[in-house]
């Protein structure tokens, strides 16, 4: 069964508060010796050749930015935690449903929706089907505008091919010459979500995992 996988929000609402509060009790105590090593600082001082006291000031205000700026960190810091669970927990529930990425798709016998996206300068345009190996099995000429297509996975003998990742590419030319390939947009199934250093990570059917953001679109699975 697919799971997301994830810290649990409430455990990871207290480790950010706990954080925060080390953070606290840590600069409440550096702050403490700090003013120990400060009065020891007077009260050793040679008489006849005192120490400025605008150099006291100059270390308090020192310390003081140092303090300030530690605690904003860990406040940025549990607040960017929090932030992640919450879009962790969106994406998490789109698990199942098929996404449009730029990326191979898991043929499984099953046609596959293409959206080819020729260039705009160009007067052709072919859809490559790469198989597994990375070899071109199959050319498809494109309509002029044509955005969407099937691919049933046939060979030329009306054969269905081997199951497997496949990968499809445009290209785009112009009096005969290549002017433009790229990836074309494929629907493929969602099968896990999990957080790694603050990015919330797709994994897809063929394996690959994308950063969230990379998806184009949306659909129920099996539509």
């Amino acid at each position: 069964m697919t799971q997301i996988s994830q810290v649990q929000p409430a455990a990871t609402a207290t480790t950010a508060k706990t954080t925060a509060a080390s953070g606290a009790s840590a600069l409440s105590s550096d702050f403490e010796t700090f003013l120990k090593m400060l009065t020891v600082q007077v009260q050793n001082q040679d008489p006849m050749n005192p120490v400025d006291s605008n150099d006291y000031a100059t270390q308090l205000a020192t310390f003081s930015s140092v303090e300030q700026q530690v605690l904003t960190n860990d406040l940025l810091g549990a607040i960017g935690t929090q932030l992640g669970i919450g879009s962790l927990q969106q994406v998490g529930a789109w698990i199942g449903m098929e996404a449009l990425v730029r990326a191979p798709v898991r043929f499984d016998g099953t046609p596959v929706t293409v959206r080819p996206e020729a260039h705009p300068e160009a007067d052709e345009a072919t859809l490559l089907v790469r198989d597994p190996s990375g070899s071109v099995i199959e050319r498809i000429q494109l309509e002029p505008g044509q955005s969407s297509l099937t691919w049933n996975g046939l060979d030329a003998s009306g054969v269905p091919l081997p199951r497997g990742n496949y990968r499809f590419e445009v290209e785009s030319s112009v009096d005969g010459i290549v002017i433009d390939s790229q990836v074309a947009q494929v629907f493929s199934r969602i099968e896990e979500v999990r957080n790694d250093g603050g990015n919330v990570l797709v994994r897809l059917s063929d394996g690959t995992e994308i950063v969230s953001t990379m998806v184009e679109g949306l659909r129920s699975g099996g539509a």
